[in-house]
């Protein structure tokens, strides 16, 4: 017997998108971040989340970027966003960014991650970027083997974020690369 195909897609997100994006976030950064800041100092209220993403899908200053949604059926499973890269040894006219790839942490490993990748990756293609950089934690080594098997490199830039205004907990970061044939 076999079992039904699962009904996967990834597009472009739309306005009424905000809100499973949200909650994605937040549950994702709640897993990514536990045990580096407290818990209170990461967004509990995915509404308020959700208000800041619709603002975000309903204008954006710049064509070339795009937020798109991995899909299991109806419901939203991960999230890219893609765009001009903004570090200053970058050229944003040849260079695009994967600003950020989340999935759902219960989603991991069933493919959606994958799809969601190369989706970005063809967008940033077809928006005429010849290279692509992301950041990843250093300690995130299943992000960074991700990455690497599909092609990406590091490019020895690396980088340190405060997680909080405050100056707080402090990540390390390492800037990966692929080229656009």
């Amino acid at each position: 017997m076999s079992s039904p195909t699962a009904d996967v897609s990834v597009r472009i997100a739309w306005a009424d998108d905000a809100a499973a994006i949200a909650a994605l976030q937040v549950r994702a950064w709640r897993t990514a971040y536990a045990g580096l800041v407290p818990a209170e100092a990461l967004p509990a209220d995915a509404d308020a989340v959700a208000d800041a993403w619709r603002a975000s899908l309903a204008a954006s200053t710049d064509a070339r970027n795009r937020v798109l949604v991995a899909l299991e059926r109806n419901r939203v499973v991960g999230f890219a966003i893609t765009g001009p890269a903004s570090d200053p040894d970058c050229d944003p006219v040849a260079d695009g960014e994967l600003a950020e790839l989340t999935l759902d942490p219960d989603e991991l490993g069933r493919g959606h991650g994958s799809r969601l990748l190369h989706a970005a990756v063809d967008t940033m293609r077809a928006d005429r970027f010849t290279r692509a950089v992301t950041w990843a934690m250093a300690d995130h080594d299943a992000l960074r083997a991700f990455l690497t098997e599909a092609g990406w490199a590091p490019d020895t830039a690396h980088r340190e974020l405060a997680l909080d205004a405050d100056g707080g907990p402090r990540v390390k970061q390492v800037r990966l690369h692929t080229q656009f044939s």
